[in-house]
């Protein structure tokens, strides 16, 4: 059995764990959700204090031009590009993961129709995060297109037919499940439809090589573990010979004047801007840009010590941890892995279900420090205890000490005290 001193061990030897310093990580807490929402990077406040202070307080307009304001959304792109697999220039910091998903989607049907008409069926997990389910939906209401949603286990047999594009977050937000995506897309390529990845919870936490991949779309968010805070803008890719194609009858649905060719020609007449500019829409959110940009910087960080590489090292050390202590430790009380014990098939999360009580567990967790989250079942699926592993700030010893408040849960029963069960808002 793993003892604590094994862990304080592992972290001594650990190269990753000078990170941590770069986060305001709350006196006496393990925070297992940032999954959810990343923690507060120390640079942020000071950060997002000097662009209110100082250059929209001094500069005002003129941090447009100054401060290179308007170059932020490509610039912070090309960061998050480098976590990726992406090149300069093919993605861009902005909006939020849905409204960017309706973008790429709609983008991703209108190009599929010019080459294939007949195909008008949009096909995503069942499991998907709603959201997406929701923008797809939406999308074949307004178009005529029909969404047919499938089980992770029918990939890829069910791509022949009318299937138009495949629409696929790359990790599960609900199960810590991850696709391999070069293989799905190249599936998804013979079979004549294109690829929509959701990156969310794939982002700074695991390796991904969008072009590697040879992925057509993606899109992103900003606030789980690239740590931009809530509400963080989030971050729209597409390949580049997608972007090539694109000419100028061919537009994204959200035709604002950021996304204009000559945003201050101020024509009546819109013209798209090339590649991933078009992305872009109205107005865009510096101070919320600002908090982002410092959070993807705590990822870039990891770079001169073994960047994403590193990174997904640890994080399935931590998970494996974790998954073996509960085992060991919380053994016969109802709790049933349901993340991937195969490291090429699991994210940066560990996902336990339990048939009762599982709202409560956490909600007893929480209350002792312990922060992790609650995704309700249904009549197929049981409910889910979530715990997210994000390696920039966890150490070996957290994970032992997770498990052991959860073991003292458990044993005592804590949790079927009545103010545990009471249901919040956000779960």
């Amino acid at each position: 059995m793993t003892t604590l001193p094994d862990c304080q061990a592992l972290d001594a030897r650990d190269p990753l764990s000078p990170l941590r310093a770069l986060f305001h990580i709350p006196e006496g807490v393990i925070y297992l959700d940032g999954n959810s929402l990343g923690v507060m990077p120390r640079a942020t406040a000071a950060r997002v204090q000097a662009v209110v202070q100082e250059e929209w307080g001094v500069g005002l307009i003129r941090s447009w031009n100054t401060a290179g304001w308007f170059e932020w959304p490509q610039r912070i792109g090309d960061k998050i590009g480098r976590l990726i697999g992406a090149g300069p220039g093919q993605t861009v910091a902005t909006d939020s993961t849905s409204v960017n998903l309706f973008k790429v989607l709609s983008l991703a049907m209108a190009l599929q129709q010019r080459r294939a008409p007949e195909r008008r069926t949009i096909v995503s997990e069942r499991s998907n995060f709603p959201t997406d389910l929701y923008i797809a939906e939406a999308l074949c209401r307004q178009h005529g297109w029909t969404l047919r949603l499938i089980d992770a286990a029918e990939l890829p047999g069910c791509l022949g037919g009318n299937t138009g594009v495949l629409m696929l977050t790359h990790v599960n937000y609900r199960t810590g499940a991850m696709h391999d995506m070069a293989g799905i897309t190249a599936a998804a390529h013979a079979a004549g439809a294109l690829t929509v990845w959701d990156l969310a919870h794939s982002a700074g936490a695991v390796p991904v090589d969008l072009n590697g991949a040879n992925a057509d779309f993606a899109v992103g968010c900003g606030y789980k573990y690239l740590n931009g805070g809530p509400g963080a803008p989030a971050f729209a890719w597409l390949h580049p010979r997608h972007a090539a194609a694109l000419g100028p009858d061919l537009w994204q649905p959200l035709a604002g004047w950021w996304g204009h060719a000559a945003p201050f020609a101020f024509t009546p007449n819109y013209q798209p801007a090339p590649g991933i500019g078009r992305f872009l829409c109205g107005t865009q959110p510096i101070i919320s840009l600002a908090a982002l940009e410092c959070g993807v910087d705590t990822v870039l960080a990891a770079e001169p010590l073994g960047g994403m590489a590193a990174l997904r090292a640890k994080s399935l050390a931590l998970t494996d941890l974790f998954i073996d202590l509960v085992e060991e430790r919380c053994a016969g009380h109802g709790l049933e892995l349901v993340t991937p014990r195969s490291h090429a098939q699991r994210g940066s999360q560990v996902c336990l279900s339990r048939q009762t009580g599982a709202y409560a567990i956490v909600q007893a967790l929480i209350a002792r420090g312990v922060i992790g989250d609650f995704r309700a079942g249904d009549d197929q699926q049981p409910d889910i205890l979530r715990f997210g592993f994000t390696p920039l700030y966890l150490s070996h010893a957290d994970v032992w000490h997770a498990v052991e408040h959860l073991r003292q849960v458990l044993d005592s029963g804590e949790w079927q005290r009545p103010e545990f069960h009471r249901q919040h808002a956000v779960t």
